[in-house]
């Protein structure tokens, strides 16, 4: 059996890249093994944990489940493009830290990616609609509460809307 590559160019966190890929290889490998990006972390494999989630052409995906050829031509970002140019962390990964979200850290990367996407929306969520937004992630360390916490605090502060715990 013969392995194919191809020439994939595309974005990746604000630079130009241009590589050889397995045409049967996931973006999450090419992610990972290519370009040593490793907060797209290697989950379930299957699309279900959320742990590999990307934000390409402004909408996240699982890494997992999309292969690296399809990334021809698309802008994607992973968490390492969140940090300032000094290694400060973004309002959402600093309202992660001081609402306790994070535990093991696993998940976080891509729960932050997410959240990333609901951000940048500019819309005003209801709780719920927050909890469905975020539900396709898997965490075994710390409770949702915080996650969604965090989010939301997030979300109210760049939108400039007074928010009070309730």
């Amino acid at each position: 059996m013969s392995v194919q590559y191809k020439l994939v160019t595309c974005t990746i966190n604000g630079v130009e890249r241009s590589g050889m890929v397995d045409v049967r290889a996931s973006l999450t490998d090419m992610l990972r093994n290519d370009y040593r990006l490793t907060s797209v972390k290697k989950g379930c494999e299957v699309g279900e944990c959320g742990a590999c989630n990307v934000i390409i052409d402004g909408e996240c995906f699982n890494s997992c489940i999309y292969l690296a050829v399809w990334a021809e031509g698309k802008n994607i970002r992973t968490l390492e493009s969140l940090l300032g140019p000094n290694g400060e962390l973004s309002d959402i990964q600093q309202a992660f830290v001081d609402e306790t979200a994070i535990q093991c850290g696993f998940c976080s990367p891509g729960f932050i990616m997410t959240a990333v996407e609901i951000l940048e929306a500019g819309k005003l969520y209801t709780d719920d609609e927050l909890r469905k937004l975020l539900s396709g992630h898997l965490c075994r360390c710390t409770g949702y509460e915080n996650i969604l916490r965090a989010v939301k605090k997030t979300m109210y502060k760049r939108l400039g809307v007074e928010w009070t715990e309730e």
